[in-house]
């Protein structure tokens, strides 16, 4: 088996293509160590995507750049100026506020900050803010995109540990809030320290007309968790609900998509859908000979026999996440390690709502480091900075970031609490 982790690895660092590295470091087990005929191996990847709740996948991608698309992030924009602007730092507060609300529709952090950041990046600049700090406010809002549901991470994690995508959900509704108010609170401290002034007059009538405006974008991410808390929708179902709804946002109420763009958009979809599905059935033949070898079944013998301890055991998962979120994207880390980690975690106590939170905003952290952070590359393209700029500018917001992990991690009542209130945790 060790030779199969070094093909892994070695694959990586030579920068073969994620999926590749764990099919292909798969298959020199089966085919030349344990002579597993093809027809198995073809099922168990198969097997990897015969998830009903593997179908939100394209839906929730679609919806994201639908909203991308069609102009609804001007709107929710315009609509968090008029909140946040009159703060200190206002448009730092405002890019904040602004991925809240976007969060709540695209459901990853690079469609966060591919989309609102090109908006926002430019409107800090115009007003003055430095590039560096417009790129590390841009940066650690991004990470809400998937805490805040609905979360892509989230439903892949819900598969692959088999637990309810929508208590998930719930579950990621009060760290993101907590997340929110840490990023603000720092932000706030900056604009103190480096004596930053508001960027606008707060005016009733003008928060009243951008409200009005983003209204029906605003919509969607009530729709999808009022419908899957009510059990209106299935997650897969808010997945198309969303989608529908933004097509009659784009098509019919603001006017603002064409078939064109539609045709795009599509193109656009299937291929990010059809990089997730790859990996994810990769990673389940990845992950079912490591459970063949009883990789996972001696790596949990081996961490419960140093300690026992839920606390000790959390402070160490978080730092292989850290590490892992660096140099795998978060799907592929996800399908790798809950079949890795979940037997640990459940034989200690530990929730697995609360650890898929936990997870999820470790691997969104990784997305802001090299080697192979996709937040930071996209950033770093969209402002004109080099790689290297935009991650000393990302450094400092790693604060609010590490601070809001360590309460989400030793405080499960953050994420648990209002599943267990909705009745979907007991």
């Amino acid at each position: 088996m060790t030779i199969v982790i070094f093909i892994f690895f070695v694959a990586l660092l030579a920068g073969i293509p994620v999926f590749i590295a764990l099919a292909g470091s798969a298959l020199y087990y089966t085919h030349f160590v344990a002579f597993i005929p093809d027809f198995v191996v073809l099922h168990r990847m198969a097997g990897g995507l015969d998830s009903f709740p593997l179908l939100a996948v394209p839906f929730f991608i679609l919806a994201g750049n639908l909203m991308n698309s069609a102009g609804i992030t001007n709107r929710i924009y315009d609509f968090a100026v008029a909140v946040a602007g009159w703060m200190r730092g206002g448009l730092a507060q405002v890019n904040i506020v602004g991925s809240v609300i976007f969060a709540g529709m695209s459901g990853t952090a690079i469609a966060d900050a591919a989309g609102l950041g090109t908006i926002e990046i430019k409107a800090m600049k115009d007003h003055g803010y430095s590039t560096e700090f417009a790129v590390g406010v841009t940066a650690a809002s991004s990470t809400l995109g998937p805490i805040i549901p609905p979360s892509l991470p989230f439903v892949i994690y819900g598969m692959m540990a088999n637990v309810s995508i929508g208590a998930l959900f719930l579950g990621g509704v009060i760290p993101g809030l907590f997340m929110t108010a840490s990023m603000m609170i720092f932000v706030w401290w900056c604009a103190r320290r480096y004596n930053m002034g508001r960027d606008q007059v707060f005016r009733w009538k003008v928060l009243g007309l951008t409200f009005i405006s983003a209204l029906p974008a605003l919509l969607t991410p009530m729709i999808i968790i009022l419908g899957m808390t009510f059990g209106w929708f299935t997650p897969t179902e808010a997945a198309i609900a969303a989608c529908t709804w933004a097509l009659i946002l784009g098509f019919v109420l603001y006017r603002s998509l064409t078939w064109k763009q539609l045709y795009k958009v599509t193109l656009d979809t299937i291929e990010t859908t059809a990089s997730v599905l790859l990996i994810v059935a990769a990673a389940s033949l990845f992950g079912w000979v490591l459970t063949t070898t009883r990789l996972t079944e001696l790596a949990a013998e081996g961490l419960l026999s140093i300690t026992t301890n839920p606390y000790i055991i959390l402070v160490l998962v978080n730092i292989l996440l850290l590490i892992v979120g660096c140099f795998l994207e978060p799907i592929a880390s996800i399908s790798i390690l809950v079949p890795v980690l979940m037997p640990i975690l459940l034989k200690v106590g530990i929730d697995p709502i609360h650890f898929g939170v936990m997870m999820t905003l470790n691997l969104m952290i990784g997305l802001l480091h090299p080697p192979l952070g996709m937040v930071l590359f996209v950033l770093a393209r969209i402002s004109g900075m080099t790689v290297e700029r935009t991650t000393v500018a990302i450094l400092p917001w790693l604060i609010p970031l590490l601070f809001s992990l360590v309460a989400i991690t030793f405080i499960p009542e953050l994420t648990l609490w209002l599943p267990r209130t909705m009745g979907l945790v007991k």
